[in-house]
């Protein structure tokens, strides 16, 4: 009984040990949702997944050192439906992730961004104008372009080497105006005309060398925005898959050794039912 009781609690902390992954991945969302993705609501069911974990390994550790079955009862039950969410969160992410990817550009090591690839729940959400509105107000308060700023010898570094950067989504899809455009490099984030446009995209009479405007309200800055959250949510969930996996072997065994407990704590050992215990043994003389 006391060996099952230490395996239960050991598989306990291993659980409360896998929340904090889990927890973290919240938290780095959280932290990239500040800086650049500024979608503050898609951490949350992470950070949810994470404290419930944590909470029901603590729950399921004190069940077992204090051999209480109700909260042993509440742990397997709990850990069942937090392996489930997590479930159909890998699934949800995966699916409102699917579509979408930089494009190459001739004589550029960065990607493109453009709306189009990107279709289903999560592009509506973020192109929806008024949601879009506090998305580019966070990216514009966020500080991400005038950080791109690179000078050599008291100037802006050339053409050739800005093109040759590898900018992440944000950086290119809202800091610079679509190479189609036609514009000229002035520096990174500003860019001459020309004399003309080369290019009918709408995103090319969006932009602005204004640095509070440039190309916050372009379709490749949603775009890039969603380049983005795709990169991250892809990260954390390889992340959570692992931990799946590892919680699923974790619950697996820990009904397992309840069960052993029950049997041992009803005095029932294997092969015996209840009516053959529960009905006397007769008397030999």
């Amino acid at each position: 009984m006391r060996t099952s009781n230490h395996l239960i609690g050991l598989l306990n902390f291993l659980t409360f040990l896998l929340s904090v992954p889990i927890l973290g991945g919240g938290i780095w969302l959280s932290t990239r949702a500040n800086n650049t993705d500024c979608l503050k609501f898609l951490q949350w069911p992470i950070i949810i997944i994470g404290v419930s974990i944590m909470v029901v390994s603590l729950a399921g550790f004190a069940g077992a050192c204090y051999r209480n079955s109700f909260l042993m009862y509440l742990y397997l039950w709990a850990m069942f439906f937090i392996i489930a969410a997590l479930i159909g969160f890998i699934i949800f992410a995966y699916a409102v992730t699917d579509k979408g990817t930089g494009r190459p550009v001739p004589n550029r090591a960065y990607l493109e961004y453009h709306l189009e690839d990107y279709s289903g729940w999560l592009e509506e959400r973020v192109a929806s104008q008024s949601y879009w509105g506090k998305i580019s107000s966070c990216i514009r308060d966020s500080k991400v372009c005038a950080k791109m700023g690179m000078q050599i010898g008291g100037v802006p570094e050339a053409a050739d080497l800005f093109y040759l950067r590898k900018l992440s989504p944000i950086q290119s899809g809202c800091c610079k105006p679509p190479t189609d455009c036609g514009y000229s490099y002035v520096n990174e984030t500003v860019w001459s005309s020309g004399g003309g446009l080369a290019g009918s995209d709408m995103d090319c009479t969006t932009w602005s060398n204004d640095q509070q405007q440039l190309c916050y309200d372009c379709n490749s800055c949603k775009a890039g925005v969603l380049a983005s959250l795709k990169k991250s949510w892809r990260k954390v969930s390889v992340i959570n898959i692992i931990i799946l996996i590892i919680m699923v072997i974790v619950y697996v065994v820990a009904c397992t050794a309840f069960r052993h407990n029950r049997r041992i704590d009803n005095d029932e050992p294997y092969g015996e039912t209840r009516m053959e215990k529960a009905r006397p043994s007769r008397i030999q003389f």
